[in-house]
């Protein structure tokens, strides 16, 4: 006779299986990180920094070629360039506190 407790309940299995799969690949990492930061001598903060920083991966070059841009920097100072406020006139350059920009056909 099978009991309830006899089943084998594979999808929670499976869950388990991905977290601890991923707990080690993530400790792994980390370490790897710690005995860079370690070679390299550097302070506390630089060494966290770097632990915290270890699951980012750089930019391949065809990431970032030609691919459009989704987020603008900073989009307040690119709804001021447009115009549409304040009727202001997009052929002068703008001026920003750190001196005109580029982006407007400033220096």
């Amino acid at each position: 006779m099978a009991r309830r407790d006899d089943v084998i309940d594979f999808s929670a299995l499976e869950r388990e299986l991905q977290g601890a799969i991923e707990s080690e690949r993530r400790y792994e990492r980390e370490n790897e990180a710690k005995l860079r930061a370690v070679g390299q001598r550097v302070t506390y903060s630089q060494f966290r920094d770097l632990v915290l920083s270890s699951h980012l991966k750089p930019l391949e070059r065809k990431d970032k070629d030609g691919a459009p841009r989704r987020q603008p920097w900073n989009p307040v100072a690119l709804r001021a360039h447009s115009g549409s406020e304040e009727g202001e006139n997009t052929s002068d350059p703008c001026f920003h506190p750190g001196g005109p920009c580029g982006h407007c056909g400033g220096v």
